[in-house]
């Protein structure tokens, strides 16, 4: 059974911009009123300067009106289930509680899910700012 964020996530990692890696990713994830959220990498030339489709995602829930999510996706053409960067992991745990299922996939078929708290144990958040 297909997850049901597979098709916005494959749909707009078709519309990633990456001419120069050619590594195309997309993201859905899905905010506490139930809407979906999609999100594509954006590369440019000034590499640093691109955009990671999670953060796409999250910067179109916030536009929304929300900012909470409960589920996020994450798809990319490669050899094994591609977990989102280290800056991704920290945008995400702004937005979502560790138990917020984090399913990565391989266009091919492969996919791996954990929480968001296995993916970034001892989270850096609000209470560290008290």
């Amino acid at each position: 059974m297909t997850h049901p964020l597979h098709p916005v996530a494959t749909e707009v990692r078709d519309r990633a911009y990456a001419p120069y890696s050619g590594f195309k990713v997309g993201a859905a994830i899905r905010g506490a009123s139930g809407a979906i959220y999609a999100g594509c990498n954006v590369e440019n030339v000034a590499y640093p300067e691109g955009t990671c489709a999670e953060a796409g995602a999250i910067a179109a829930m916030v536009a929304a009106g929300e900012t909470r999510l409960t589920e996020v996706y994450v798809i990319a053409a490669s050899p094994a289930p591609c977990p989102p960067c280290g800056g991704c992991r920290q945008k995400l745990a702004e937005f979502g509680t560790g138990d917020v299922p984090v399913t990565m996939a391989t266009t091919d078929g492969k996919t791996e899910t954990l929480r968001l708290s296995d993916l970034l144990p001892g989270a850096f958040d609000a209470s560290h700012m008290e």
